[in-house]
């Protein structure tokens, strides 16, 4: 479990995967019966175009791996954008008779 005394600490820092990307800064925290549930992370220019020019999005806590001086999230939790490879039609060609 990840404590935090101060919500406002956390605010501004700076977010990245845990495979190094740098990916935003936390804007805002989702909080749901007093507990954290999410964070809203502006994302960084160049990321925003990968994500269809969204300004930013909410990862849930459960994706989160550390906040220390940065703040760490899983790359899991970062959306992707879904290329889709050039594959033959879907359609089934009947067999010859």
């Amino acid at each position: 479990m990840i404590k935090i005394k101060k919500i406002s600490d956390v605010i501004g820092k700076r977010v990245y995967t845990d495979a190094g990307d740098f990916f935003g800064q936390i804007e805002e925290a989702n909080l749901v019966e007093n507990k954290i549930d999410g964070w809203r992370i502006r994302v960084a220019g160049g990321v925003g175009n990968f994500l269809g020019g969204a300004r930013g999005v909410i990862v849930p806590h459960q994706f989160v791996r550390s906040i220390g001086d940065v703040f760490i999230i899983s790359k899991s939790a970062v959306p992707l954008q879904e290329t889709q490879p050039e594959t033959e039609s879907s359609e089934t060609e009947e067999p010859a008779q």
